[in-house]
């Protein structure tokens, strides 16, 4: 420093400028960014949790957060694009108006849409069944697609094409979940590369850099002493299993893998059993939905909600049967965790997957000429986008309903029992562990609804955020009073890739409805922004043929084979570069870890020789 002070006398002007300028504006930034981190939402609250409970249970609450605010993000995103537009234009805001272009060669029957609002005198109990399966006053409201029946809005002189804007507002928030996700995800990777290379690393990083420093509470400490000890217990465990594996007979290969066989055959079983239940109780629901008198309340929210109390009981038994069957297959512990973690996830969202097809196909069955020219079943879903929408709304609304009813009427229950009861069963029982895993699948179940209902019902992500914010306070209150810690904790960094991972996959298999809704089955003709076209795609290639000539030339050259062709051939250049690269990189560090391995050795010799000549 004393040397740069000196440096400044013979510098120019300019220089000296530059050099301060600089230093103020670090100190600025360094300012901002300390005082940005104050202002992090929960930021005391989950540094408490950390101090507590370790940085296995902290990483599921940053991971709460995070959804938080990518729905938050969301939810600006489509109220900017979509909402408010239509509600300016619609109550004349601003000297803007609005334009509805009647469809074109489409049959009048088609575009007839009388939503179930309500009228005249209405019981309360009605209001509540609206507000809980959207139905009613809810279903005339901007939070369905229903309602979004403008073609063109006229801010002053400007025309604001609100087809075109659903549809790229939707595009926009699937691109920013997936570029979110991984550029967290990759963090979580290296993390987990590092703690995953070899076997003797693992056990190094375990016995010399293991322990949590955040970790204030004597039992947490305990805690965290015992999962020490599991994961030494795990890794030798795997060994055993490695060199049992090695030493078996052909006859015992046979047994073990018929077995496996045999068990895998139970849970396609098993999956087959709830994906069939699920089919028929959204057909039954939607058949019935209409039948069942007003006045007959649980009834009629009885049948509204059988598809979602199905999901929600095949999303509880199916777990419970793979834990189960999966102690007789003979894996590795860790294994063991993945396969059951993998299979749970797989049911979870494999079962939003058969309801939006047990929809589709009731949405697709014509059997009358009239049906067939408008390409969907106008009469019993005359908006089907609304339909589905009301569909993903009941599914979010239940799965909250049944967080906070665990939490109330399971957890504080069984806390009183455990803390006031000396029964043994009761202590034998004790408190419900808080299964971090279980915990996040539960909510990556609810955001894969939200990505995949947004574009049916543009404000879910507004109720969605709602709901985490208060899952947020649910979960903090139930982990430090009604539950304990897990035994077998999973660790920070591995945790929080596998949870971006597994939410990757929620996201890209929301990429498969929203497609075949989008691209695939013809638009409803009585409501909605797509009204005018075929399908809710259309509209792209419709915006396209009024850009000008030039424009359109470039345009049908980027999406044409003479650009696609050479462009997949430079990734491809560029992702081998990378994957050399990623090569070199990789035999630098075993080169470094031989030096280390050899400096240490070296060390060892001079030390015997400096013992030996002492002696002498």
């Amino acid at each position: 420093r004393d040397c740069q002070q000196a440096d400044i006398k013979y510098l120019s002007g300019w220089k000296q400028w530059k050099r301060t300028s600089s230093k103020s504006l670090k100190k600025v930034l360094s300012e901002v960014k300390e005082l940005s981190s104050y202002l992090e939402l929960w930021r005391r609250d989950i540094r408490s949790i950390e101090g507590k409970f370790g940085t296995g249970i902290q990483s599921y609450f940053s991971f709460l957060r995070f959804l938080v605010l990518l729905n938050f993000i969301i939810f600006i995103l489509m109220f900017s694009f979509v909402t408010l537009p239509s509600i300016i234009s619609e109550y004349g805001i601003f000297n803007s108006s609005f334009a509805k272009i009647p469809p074109k060669n489409i049959e009048p029957h088609c575009t007839v849409y009388k939503p179930s609002g309500n009228k005249g005198l209405v019981y309360f109990y009605t209001y509540l069944k609206d507000l809980l399966s959207g139905t009613g006053f809810l279903e005339v409201t901007s939070l369905f697609y229903g309602y979004y029946t403008i073609d063109a809005a006229w801010l002053s002189i400007l025309r604001y094409n609100l087809p075109l804007a659903y549809l790229l507002a939707t595009f926009a928030y699937l691109a920013l979940s997936l570029l979110w996700i991984i550029k967290r995800s990759v963090e979580g990777f290296k993390q987990n590369l590092v703690h995953d290379e070899d076997q003797f690393q693992s056990y190094c990083n375990k016995v010399f850099a293991g322990w949590d420093f955040c970790i204030t509470d004597p039992n947490a400490a305990q805690l965290k002493h015992r999962s020490l000890q599991y994961e030494l217990q795990t890794d030798l465990e795997e060994e055993r299993l490695k060199r049992k594996i090695a030493d078996r007979t052909m006859k015992e290969k046979l047994r073990i893998y018929s077995l496996r066989i045999f068990i895998n055959i139970i849970v396609i079983a098993v999956l087959s059993g709830c994906f069939y239940s699920i089919y028929r109780a959204t057909v039954f629901s939607q058949e019935n939905s209409n039948d069942v008198s007003n006045t007959n309340f649980q009834a009629n929210l009885l049948v509204q909600y059988l598809p979602s109390m199905v999901i929600t009981l095949a999303n509880f038994i199916a777990p419970q049967i793979f834990s189960f069957l999966i102690r007789f297959e003979d894996y590795s512990p860790a294994f063991e965790i993945r396969l059951t973690l993998m299979r749970c996830v797989f049911v979870r969202l494999a079962n939003i997957g058969v309801l939006l097809f047990s929809l589709w196909s009731q949405i697709s069955y014509c059997a009358t000429d009239e049906c067939k020219a408008c390409g969907y079943n106008y009469e019993l879903y005359p908006c089907w986008e609304s339909e589905v929408g009301q569909e993903m709304y009941k599914l979010m609304i239940f799965d909250f309903i049944i967080i906070l009813a665990v939490t109330l009427f399971v957890d504080f229950p069984r806390k009183l029992l455990v803390t006031h009861c000396s029964c043994k069963p009761v202590q034998w029982c004790g408190l419900q562990e808080f299964g971090i895993s279980d915990n996040v699948l539960e909510i990556i179940y609810g955001q894969t609804i939200c990505w995949i209902g947004t574009f049916f019902s543009p404000l879910l992500p507004a109720i969605a955020t709602i709901k985490y914010f208060i899952i947020f306070y649910v979960k903090k209150i139930s982990l430090i009073h009604t539950r304990k810690p897990a035994a077998r904790p999973i660790r920070a960094s591995s945790s929080n890739f596998f949870f971006l991972v597994v939410l990757l996959i929620g996201l890209v298999l929301a990429f498969i409805p929203l497609g075949i809704s989008i691209a695939h089955i013809p638009s409803s003709k009585a409501c909605g922004p797509f009204r005018s076209f075929n399908t809710s795609w259309a509209v792209v290639p419709d915006t396209v043929l009024g850009l000008p000539t030039g424009l359109q030339q470039v345009l049908h050259g980027i999406a044409s084979e003479a650009f696609a062709v050479p462009f997949f051939m430079v990734i491809c250049l560029v992702m081998f570069y990378f994957i050399a690269l990623a090569g070199a990189h990789k035999r630098v560090v075993e080169q470094l870890r031989e030096q280390l391995v050899m400096e240490s050795r070296d060390k060892l010799f001079l030390i015997r020789k400096i013992t030996e000549a002492q002696r002498h």
